[in-house]
């Protein structure tokens, strides 16, 4: 298993992780490290299932920061901004 750590600006409130925690959920083959506010760690057992996580964030209504990222993405579900 390999660890990912995604950097999720958006998902602050408890209510926003509860969200992302419910997309990632229903992906087999990850496991949720730990979810706090802006973060996400989470173990995958093969690099096949990042490109399925982040699409499942994406549709949650979350970005997710990429390392050139200027910090202007949004929260399109509402509940943080």
């Amino acid at each position: 298993m390999k660890n990912i750590e995604l950097s999720i600006p958006d998902m602050q409130s408890a209510h926003c992780q509860s969200r992302v925690k419910g997309a990632v959920n229903s992906i087999e083959g990850i496991n949720i490290r730990n979810i706090e506010a802006g973060k996400l760690l989470v173990s995958v057992e093969n690099d096949g299932v990042t490109t399925q996580l982040v699409s499942a964030i994406e549709k949650a209504g979350y970005k997710v920061a990429t390392g050139n990222s200027n910090n202007s993405a949004g929260c399109s579900t509402g509940c943080c901004a």
